[in-house]
Formats: structure tokens, sequence, C-alpha cells
């Protein structure tokens, strides 16, 4: 199986399923293709339960960037001028007041102006709604130079903290020790196996080691020692509250996105394009190509795209629109479903 379709069998799964076996968590919100500047996930799992989620859900569906989590995370809970609740703000007073503003225009800010000052209070606390952030590398066949590939990545994760554990997943070999296992990824990291045949699918080979509490170092470049070359490692220390403002950013992408949004990448408006049936219903499939689409293949110039026929848009279809604006509404709603709280 190709890496596109594993990666949302994997994600499904995780909305259905996580977590893994002997883990607590009561709801999870599964994203893929999520995380920072240097460096990004296949899948992310944010735990919560639905009593965190209903808090959450009262500041809307849309995402809080880092700027506005600063602001909310820091307002007090009575009037107060701007700069004296917001000390030591990460970015000039310019882009903070630009900040509150917005927050104000999206009703989870309080903001007047006294005296030519502008005042803020909290509308309602921003919630600890984040239990655990879980990242997972999709490798379904990982060969060697995968692996190694992998393995670097793996470190930098595990030094740096930000997500609390640090999995991989690929497809089980059915081999009497899987491949992966031999593999020289570290040990913090965990490796779920897949076999879609089985119920469950997933096996835990090697379980993780929780990470927040002993790391939070940034590799910046890998030490050399070799015959010809020696080169001392570089890295630098993160502070906590950089690590705890990436984080809830990273959860509010999810919170917003989730892992469905793959319906942006691909073309529901061909006539070729559906939902596969049965359990995995809520995967792309295309009827012209007997396989799941992908976003590079959608994105150039399919042979087989055709658009949808006008008669389908009235004939057994709502007016606004016909089965590929149905698809985008039924993910929507199956976005929402795992959103407890939101109207």
């Amino acid at each position: 199986m190709s890496e596109f379709p594993f990666e949302l069998r994997v994600c499904q799964w995780a909305e259905r399923a996580w977590p893994p076996a002997n883990a607590t968590a009561d709801a999870a919100i599964v994203a893929r293709q999520l995380g920072t500047r240097n460096r990004r996930w296949d899948t992310i799992v944010v735990e919560s339960t639905d009593e965190k989620l209903r808090s959450r859900a009262r500041f809307g569906r849309q995402r809080l960037n880092e700027l506005q989590l600063f602001v909310l995370t820091n307002a007090p809970e009575s009037w107060c001028y701007y700069r004296d609740a917001l000390a030591d703000p990460p970015t000039s007073w310019r882009y903070i007041r630009e900040t509150i503003n917005e927050a104000a225009d999206r009703a989870v800010l309080d903001r007047r102006k006294r005296g030519g000052r502008i005042e803020i209070r909290q509308k309602w606390p921003y919630p600890d709604w984040i239990d655990g952030l879980v990242a997972i590398e999709n490798k379904p066949d990982l060969t060697a130079s995968a692996a190694d590939q992998l393995t670097e990545q793996l470190e930098f994760d595990v030094a740096l903290g930000l997500a609390d554990t640090v999995w991989v997943a690929t497809e089980t070999t059915n081999e009497r020790v899987e491949p992966v296992l031999l593999e020289s990824l570290p040990v913090a990291a965990g490796i779920l196996t897949f076999d879609w045949n089985e119920t469950p699918p997933a096996t835990v080979s090697w379980r993780p080691r929780r990470l927040r509490e002993s790391t939070g170092t940034r590799i910046l470049e890998r030490g050399v020692a070799d015959e010809h070359t020696q080169r001392a490692a570089r890295f630098e220390y993160v502070a906590k509250d950089w690590l705890r403002l990436k984080r809830l950013a990273i959860a509010e992408r999810a919170y917003e996105r989730g892992w469905r949004s793959y319906i942006e990448s691909v073309r529901p408006d061909c006539r070729w394009f559906t939902l596969s049936p049965g359990d995995v219903r809520e995967m792309p499939d295309c009827r012209a190509l007997e396989r799941s689409p992908t976003p590079q293949h959608c994105r150039q110039h399919c042979q087989a795209f055709e658009p949808e026929p006008p008669g389908w848009r009235t004939q057994g279809w709502p007016i606004n629109g016909g089965p590929g604006a149905a698809i985008k509404r039924l993910l929507d709603r199956r976005r929402r479903r795992h959103r407890p709280g939101l109207e």
C-alpha cells in the first residue's frame, strides 16, 4: 500500500480506536501533515476528554494562532491595561494590538478603551484541554534507506520533546521478528504494526517513552567523527514557554483541520471520485483508476478526469451542488461529530 492511503487508514484507526492497549485517553482529535516550520508529522493525535473538548468549543471551530493563544492564556479575569497584563510579549506591541482586535472580533476576548488605553479581560479562561500530544510517522514499507532517514527525524523529535510520545507506524510483514524492530530507531519511539485484514488491525510492537518531563533540546547540527572529519554536534535548549505555545498551536490546527482535509487536495468534483464502501467508507476512491487517488495525481493533469455532468446537480441532488459537494458536507459533518460542543 502506498503512503497516502496508508496514512488515511492510520488516521481513521486512531480516531476510532486510540489509544492502543493499556493507554488512557477518553477522546482523540486526529489530523495529518502538521508540525512546525522545521518538522512535519504524518499523523497527529491530540488526547483529550469530551468535557475538555466542550470547553474548547466555546472558542469556535477556527484555530487560534500562537499570538492569539499568548493573549488568551495571559488575559486577566478583570479589566487591565493590555501592556500590564501581557508582560514580555514574543513580538512588538503593534502586532499584539492587532491580535487583541482579532480576538475581540471573534468574541473570545473582552476589549474596551478607557482614557485612550486598551484594556482587556477574559471572556472565558482558555482551557487546559490537551492531555497529550502524539506524533506518528507512517512508513508502510520501511526500507533500509527510509529507516536511516527516519532515524534522524525521530532523534530530533525525541530530543525536542514537543510531542509527549513519538510512534512509527508500518505494515506487518508476518515475519517472526518484524524488520522494523531491528532498525536503529531511537528506543524512546514506539512502533505500531498494522495488518488491515485483522481486527483490531494495530499491534503495539514497542512501547514509547514519555518525553516531556526530561527533554527540550533542539539539534542544530549532528556530530561527525570519521578518519577525515571531526565535528562536534551543535544544539540549543528550548524554553518551556516556547514548547507550551507551540504545542497549543499544533493542537489548535488539528482541531480545525482534522484528517479529512484531504478532500481539499483531491478532486471530488470528478464523476469518478467516490468514497470507498464498507469499513473504510471515508477513504477516497477513483472508479476510473480502480485505486485510491492521491493529491499528486489529482493535482496533475489526469487523463481520466471528467467533471460531474450538470444534470447530477438537479436530478436527485441538492440544488447547491452535486455528489462532490455532498461528499464535502458529509466529511465536514463527520469532523464535527468528533468535536463535542460545536454548533
